[in-house]
């Protein structure tokens, strides 16, 4: 396993060894947290040298989500390296059908993802649901609010970016890994709103369990490479914008 130089991967470096724990974690555990028999991270050295402080040997993480992206066969050929993250990313975008576009950046295709399952999880809510994540979420005007208009919101707080966008990314996420791996995002801090996560969580739930079931039949790499690459986008969120002021709110 070597890590191959990838500007959209890059970030990772820059990331507190907080920040990497759930990315550790999904790498090592399936999702009722046996090891995984087909990683490698946890025989590299550097990981038995500075294990839990994940920032120390980033790179070696990256390699490992690159060469669960690739063919194995592949991977011995171009002597230990996987394949670019992009192409591990919109491999799981075409996988779960996920409409994007190929020359996008790295960000807007994460949000294509992270959008397909929030638009299925919306078609699983209640009305009631809806007005209540919406009221959560400080938007206004929930008169006859459903799906369809939650999600042309949404979609634009992604499209705008910024520190809502990383904030409405953070409480997707944890919801899908809560679903994913049974335990929320270790990082986030009081931007997330507890009652809005326990909206979301349930019909997340649901969406996810839709999604994991092309996940198995694909096969065990995609069981790590789906879980990754969002919370990779997670990452990515944090990384431009948790500078900004942690009071701004929808």
């Amino acid at each position: 396993m070597a890590y191959r130089r990838d500007s959209d991967l890059e970030f990772l470096g820059q990331m507190d060894s907080s920040d990497l724990d759930d990315l550790v974690y999904c790498l090592l555990y399936d999702k009722d947290g046996d090891p995984r028999l087909t990683e490698e991270l946890s025989q590299n050295s550097e990981y038995k040298r500075y294990s839990p402080d994940h920032s120390q040997y980033w790179r070696e993480i990256a390699a490992e989500v690159q060469c669960f992206g690739a063919n194995s066969f592949a991977t011995i050929f171009r002597g230990g390296e996987g394949v670019p993250y992009r192409e591990v990313l919109t491999d799981v975008c075409d996988h779960l059908k996920v409409n994007y576009n190929s020359n996008s950046n790295i960000e807007k295709i994460e949000n294509n993802l992270l959008m397909s399952i929030l638009e299925r999880a919306l078609e699983e809510m209640s009305q009631s649901e809806i007005r209540d994540l919406a009221n959560e979420l400080g938007i206004k005007n929930m008169s006859n609010l459903n799906a369809q208009m939650m999600t042309g919101i949404f979609q634009k707080v992604f499209t705008m970016g910024g520190f809502k966008s990383y904030q409405l990314t953070v409480i997707i996420v944890n919801a899908i890994m809560k679903a994913l791996i049974g335990r929320g995002l270790s990082f986030g801090g009081n931007i997330l709103l507890t009652r809005t996560v326990g909206i979301l969580t349930g019909p997340i739930g649901w969406a996810i369990t839709a999604v994991w079931t092309l996940v198995d039949i694909a096969g065990a790499a995609y069981r790590v490479t789906v879980p990754s690459v969002i919370l990779i986008a997670a990452m990515r969120q944090k990384h431009l914008y948790a500078d900004a002021a942690e009071s701004i709110s929808f």
